[in-house]
């Protein structure tokens, strides 16, 4: 069981291999004994999930089962599940227990899904290393003094470790992709809309996405089957004919053009990066794939106008966290705009207020136009540079990050490096477009290198099939660090 894919689970329920309860139980065994030296969960609740497992146990003997009927995942602690505490990596919200679903948890639900417990993440997702959740950093199981990425950091080590075979996660600016790459697993970021954001705390309303992360292709297109869809609770939800995100796995490769930007392979990235990267793309010319170069001329742009609008957007959703309503409230205050502002103080962490101020910066009088403003007609730019690639390609590949895991507080004092970080795969996001990182080898040190593929709108489907081939005929999704033994279960 230790290794199992998402299909395999589902597989083995509906043979009638092992009971979800029996697979529930195995993986909080591995939660507890691992938890601990990875925090990689925040909230766990033993006695909902088996309950949830048993459930979806006598839902199978009825014959009512659905794909993912009694699967156990593990969610991203930015998702609101009723009667789970619901922190955001907070201590804002460190007593928040939600009274409702997100669309995405509902989804699960309604699918027979068993969640078990909720994942460490960068406080209100702002973050690259998974190092400012108020509930301390998560360690990389490759390396437990290496950061596993973030913000959805906790989902990503805790499928890597093997104490979920999939979990949710969700990308404002790589925040998918990057953890993904750093921990060795696959994470698709969808398009824009496809996945709805009702029930997902905000950052940045217009760049936030929700998606899956587990260690194939293929799982991932099982989950993206549950999560897309339309919800009228979320304005930018998009209302589409719903598909079967794993129905061209088989597809050969034959013919795909891929587009190789030479901005991503530019100076930047590591010597063991462009290696790796370089193998994945001489391992898809084997396959059929034509290799075209195409360019992003904007994408330089992209981590100035991301940490100008992004904050922006910050400053405003966060706005509602006071003291007032609901989480943190400070206990000593002498009247309410006093309460307002010890709440903010002592509630938000460093770099969320550092993002907050950034934002009202912006927005502010005599600013808005100079930056915010500014910063929106690049962001047109930028989506128009993928719009001419596309003319040129079918998917765009590069790195996913710079480099491989770095080590916890390395880049902690500097925050325009740790920014960094995301500069392959902020564009994608500020584009809306969908992108994805899978494990296509090890640097040096033996840390994973993830490859990334960018799609066109809507490319879902077809993205999936350029993995699952590639996973097909390499091995390094298969790779678990070294000190997951079947001995912790």
């Amino acid at each position: 069981m230790l290794h199992a894919t998402l299909k395999q689970l589902s597989d083995g329920l509906a043979t009638g291999k092992f009971s979800s309860a029996e697979v529930t139980k195995y993986f909080i065994n591995r939660i507890n004994n691992l938890n601990n030296s990875l925090n990689s969960f925040i909230s766990l609740d033993a006695d909902k999930s088996l309950a949830q497992a048993r459930a979806a146990d006598a839902l199978r003997a009825a014959g009512k089962a659905q794909t993912l009927t009694g699967v156990p995942l593990a969610q991203k602690d930015i998702f609101c599940a009723q009667g789970w505490l619901t922190t955001c990596g907070s201590k804002m919200l460190s007593n928040f227990v939600s009274p409702y679903d997100a669309h995405v948890i509902e989804r699960f639900n309604a699918a027979g899904a068993v969640n078990l417990g909720k994942t460490n993440m960068d406080e209100f997702a702002m973050g690259s290393s998974n190092e400012t959740s108020f509930y301390g950093p998560v360690r990389n199981p490759w390396d437990r003094e290496r950061v596993p990425g973030g913000s959805s950091g906790g989902s990503a080590a805790a499928v890597a470790a093997r104490l979920a075979p999939a979990a949710t996660g969700t990308d404002t600016g790589g925040s998918i992709r990057q953890p993904a790459a750093l921990t060795g697993i696959c994470g698709l970021k969808p398009t824009y809309g496809l996945v709805s954001r009702y029930g997902m705390i905000a950052f940045a309303s217009s760049l936030d996405q929700g998606g899956p992360m587990a260690r194939t292709a293929e799982d991932l297109g099982l989950m993206l089957n549950v999560m897309a869809g339309f919800d009228a609770r979320d304005s930018t939800s998009l209302q589409r004919t719903p598909e079967d995100y794993g129905r061209n796995l088989a597809q050969p490769l034959a013919g795909l053009r891929i587009g190789l930007p030479k901005e991503f392979f530019a100076a930047g990235a590591s010597a063991d990066v462009i290696k790796a990267i370089e193998g994945a793309v001489a391992e898809y010319k084997k396959l059929g794939c034509e290799i075209v170069d195409v360019s992003l001329p904007n994408m330089a742009l992209s981590v100035p106008v991301y940490y100008v609008l992004a904050p922006a957007e910050a400053s405003s959703n966060l706005s509602r966290f006071d003291g007032v309503r609901y989480g943190y409230r400070a206990k000593d205050y002498g009247n309410l705009a006093e309460m307002y502002e010890k709440t903010r103080a002592e509630g938000f962490g460093a770099e969320v207020k550092r993002r907050i101020l950034i934002g009202a910066y912006v927005l502010s009088h005599g600013y808005y136009d100079a930056y915010y403003l500014r910063a929106q007609k690049l962001r047109r730019l930028i989506a128009q540079d993928f719009v001419e690639a596309f003319k040129q390609c079918d998917v765009i590949m590069g790195p996913t990050t710079p480099s491989t895991a770095f080590k916890i507080g390395e880049k902690s004092g500097d925050p325009v490096q740790m920014y960094l970080s995301d500069i392959y795969t902020i564009a994608v996001n500020l584009a809306g477009l969908p992108g994805m990182s899978i494990p296509c080898g090890f640097d040096s040190n033996g840390l994973p290198v993830g490859l990334q593929i960018i799609g066109d709108y809507f490319s879902e489907a077809r993205m999936l099939n350029v993995a699952h081939q590639y996973q097909l005929a390499t091995d390094w999704h298969t790779q678990a660090p070294k000190n997951i033994r079947e001995a912790a279960s």
